[in-house]
């Protein structure tokens, strides 16, 4: 599948976490490095980082889009939040906020919203809040949106990192072949517009 070469150049900006900025391996090898390489004529902007959280995307927010404009946001957080057992509500008010915000500064603004799960270990009711958490703000905006795009990797342990929670090099490909479908869509309904 290919993005049709006639949407010229294409903003894309990826505010995300450790699983977004290739946390464990070189930037080149990561999904969003894959991600530019595959769509040349998107401008793919990675502006995630290690440890973020909802408050902290939030904060650095409003000058990235004023700076990039973006045609389509991948919005990757929230995982932070839950590790360190933050409330879920301010997660999802923060993500809200968000997800308002791109089309201030650019009114075709596309939002893709990438839900994760968290390990075993948090329990099955926090974990159920957190999934509820993507589910309500994914339905409240009609955003593209993927529950778990970790999931063809994050049980393969061959596909993870020592630690389990960061995929490897390997699992780069996989994550992008999950996105991209998403991407996709989103430079579709651009040009529809």
């Amino acid at each position: 599948m290919t993005v049709p070469t006639s949407t010229g150049n294409k903003s894309l900006l990826v505010l995300g976490d450790s699983l977004s900025a290739a946390y464990g391996l070189d930037i080149h090898q990561g999904w969003v490095s894959l991600l530019q390489n595959q769509y040349p004529q998107l401008n793919v902007v990675n502006a995630s980082i290690s440890g973020e959280t909802t408050s902290g995307g939030k904060q650095r927010l409003t000058s990235l889009l004023e700076k990039h404009k973006p045609d389509i946001m991948i919005l990757e957080l929230g995982a932070n939040d839950a590790l360190r057992g933050q409330d879920l509500n301010v997660s999802q008010a923060n993500l809200q906020q968000m997800i308002e915000a791109c089309p201030l500064f650019n009114q075709a603004c596309k939002v893709i919203l990438l839900g994760v799960q968290l390990p075993t270990n948090y329990g099955p009711a926090y974990d159920a809040l957190f999934q509820k958490m993507y589910k309500k703000l994914a339905e409240k905006n009609s955003l593209l949106f993927d529950p778990f795009f970790l999931e063809p990797v994050a049980l393969d342990p061959d596909l993870m990192q020592w630690d389990g929670l960061h995929p490897n090099s390997e699992a780069q490909p996989v994550i992008l072949e999950r996105v991209a479908p998403l991407v996709e869509r989103a430079v579709k309904n651009l040009e529809a517009n």
